[in-house]
């Protein structure tokens, strides 16, 4: 058998556990047994010694003095010997988390490594839940540079201990200090990028890693939601914070935000109740989130955290108005990040009591081609329809986004199309005053000017003539003007709804009908659900038509069978004459054939 550290085998390595369980007289086996537990040894011999170590420190934990004593030589013999274990057991632990934050050691150890580390955690303070040693453990895990967002130990740990309400609320408290540290960290690299006469931003390749696994971390933990109606909740520890704290068990991590809460009941053993731990849940929620989304986050994270935060963040925070920055900010970039942000924006104006300056000018503004190949066009679309559902929007907004989705619907994909037919509908409907759009003649002032011209001068009639015949067909609508109010869409008509009318997929033609309706009548009309065309694609549409049950079919008839697929009368001056002699001669051929079998038949 191979041997490790100084010609020990296995067995050895075992004999000195037991001899160090067995008797205080072998307590010098204990720094042999340390120096096992490290990333470059043995998986089979850190495993052993972990295994006795554990045994031996487990019910040795409670009477530990804190890891600040400091031991006197005038001190009671076991007092010293209190205080030396106590610096073995830190030894231990951090050896145990740089193997576990170690992606170069098997899974199979990291994973046993994780179990010991939470159980020293469950008991390390004096029997009570050790935060500073879970504090020490994602302190690491977070700024380790070989560990990355996919490493099985952040699953793991997700995964098996996150249900604890206690873990749960550490570990909002280390996110908390982690994203804080972080967001001093590049404000001071900044600064230092500055003071050196370099403008550009400091280099954030090295904290991406680290938002990425806080940010991992805060979305697997389940939201504090339903603690309220909870009458029992799982803890890991059972003295944890959730107990009355009349015997000064006040965690010393959180004794401010504790006193802050209140007392708690007069029993020692009474768990509160199940609405005050809600709210510390909430109180802890919301401080994690807000000092994460205070950190520069990379482009992945960003539009990942603006995609969740109004299902997963909002409706759990203590108060979602602290958002309001960052979504003002995040609305103000433009292009795919404004649309991602929209949702947690309307939120907080409907339901929170924000006001937004400039909103529908900035959401008009989002009216953009791209728009409808974006990958989450589908909440925009309904969204859009949202916030344009109010009977107080003015008519001139009102006409400019039914304008701009008009214009739009000349270059966007067939599904754009569909989802722009159901959005003019509901506003034509919503907003009666608009419906001036659908058909809009200047013929009747023209014809009434040009009568008056002609009474003066003929010469002047002409010129009026020509002016009017050259302003039939400019439309006054400005599409490049990104304020509603100058884009002059209340002088304009809806003539590209028209055109839809012959578009080229049949859905479209087809769906464009539903406009021809009076729409003022409302007792006889009904909105569209947007939500059933926003997310539509070249493949539902193309599904939807395979699935159509068509009762007539347009059939084509030949008295003659076609020889090119165009006739000459189809584009005149045009010929379809076929250059090549040798095709010719073989068409020659085949009339001569085709003749000899009529003659045949004839016969």
């Amino acid at each position: 058998m191979a041997k490790k550290k100084g010609a020990k085998t296995l067995a050895e390595l075992k004999t000195l556990g037991n001899k160090l369980l067995s008797s205080r007289a072998h307590i010098n086996n204990l720094p042999v047994l340390l120096t096992f537990i490290n990333p470059s040894s043995a998986p089979q011999y850190a495993l052993e010694a972990l295994l006795s170590l554990q045994a031996f420190f487990t019910p040795l934990i409670p009477d530990l003095p804190s890891t600040t004593a400091a031991a006197d030589p005038q001190d009671d013999p076991e007092i010293i010997y209190s205080i030396w274990l106590r610096s073995k057991f830190e030894d231990l632990v951090q050896s145990l988390i740089d193997i576990a934050t170690s992606s170069q050691c098997e899974q199979a150890l990291r994973e046993v490594v994780l179990d010991a580390l939470m159980e020293f955690v469950k008991v390390g303070n004096s029997g009570k839940f050790h935060s500073s040693i879970y504090h020490r453990f994602l302190h690491s895990i977070v700024h380790s540079s070989s560990l990355g967002v996919d490493d099985i130990l952040l699953h793991l740990l997700a995964e098996k201990y996150f249900n604890y309400i206690d873990i749960r609320y550490f570990t909002y408290i280390s996110m908390e200090k982690l994203s804080q540290t972080l967001e001093a960290k590049y404000i001071t690299d900044y600064d230092n990028k500055i003071s050196s006469g370099n403008s550009e931003n400091p280099p954030r390749e090295s904290m991406e890693l680290s938002v990425q696994k806080i940010y991992y971390m805060l979305s697997h933990i389940p939201p504090p939601d339903g603690l309220d109606q909870m009458s029992k909740y799982e803890m890991w520890n059972g003295l944890g914070i959730f107990v009355g704290k009349n015997n000064n068990r006040e965690n010393a991590l959180d004794s401010k935000a504790e006193s802050k809460m209140g007392k708690a009941e007069s029993s020692s053993d009474k768990v509160l109740p199940s609405l005050k731990v809600a709210k510390k849940m909430k109180l802890k929620f919301t401080k994690a989130w807000i000092s994460f989304l205070k950190i520069p986050l990379p482009l992945d994270v960003y539009k990942e955290v603006l995609v969740s935060l109004h299902q997963a963040v909002i409706p759990y925070l203590s108060k979602p108005i602290m958002l309001c920055d960052f979504l003002t900010r995040s609305y103000d970039i433009g292009g795919v990040v404004s649309v991602m942000a929209l949702s947690s924006l309307f939120i907080l104006m409907t339901q929170h009591g924000i006001e937004y300056p400039n909103f529908y000018e900035k959401l008009y503004a989002l009216l953009e081609p791209s728009i409808f190949m974006a990958k989450h066009r589908a909440k925009f679309f309904e969204l859009l329809d949202s916030c344009l559902k109010s009977p107080l929007l003015p008519a001139y907004l009102a006409a400019a986004f039914c304008k701009k989705l008009s214009r739009l619907s000349l270059s966007v994909p067939p599904s754009g199309s569909l989802v722009i037919t159901a959005l003019i509908h509901n506003l034509l409907r919503r907003h009666p005053s608009i419906n001036c759009l659908v058909h809009q003649d200047d013929t009747d002032e023209t014809t009434k000017e040009n009568s008056e011209a002609e009474r003066e001068t003929d010469v002047t009639a002409d010129a009026c003539r020509e002016v009017s015949v050259n302003g039939l067909g400019i439309d006054p609508f400005d599409e490049e003007e990104r304020d509603p109010l100058r884009a002059n869409a209340m002088r304009s008509s809806l003539w590209e709804i028209d055109t839809l009318r012959h578009h080229y997929c049949p859905p479209v033609s087809r769906f464009v009908l539903s406009l021809e309706n009076d729409l003022t009548v409302r007792a006889k009309t009904t909105e569209i659900a947007v939500k059933d065309f926003s997310s539509g694609s070249y493949a539902t549409i193309f599904g939807d038509e395979i699935r159509r049950r068509v009762k007539q079919v347009p059939l084509a008839f030949y008295k003659v069978p076609p020889t090119s697929l165009f006739s000459e009368s189809d584009f005149p001056g045009w010929t379809f004459d076929i250059e090549n002699k040798e095709l010719a001669g073989v068409n020659e051929e085949n009339d001569v054939i085709s003749a000899k079998r009529q003659r045949v038949e004839c016969s």
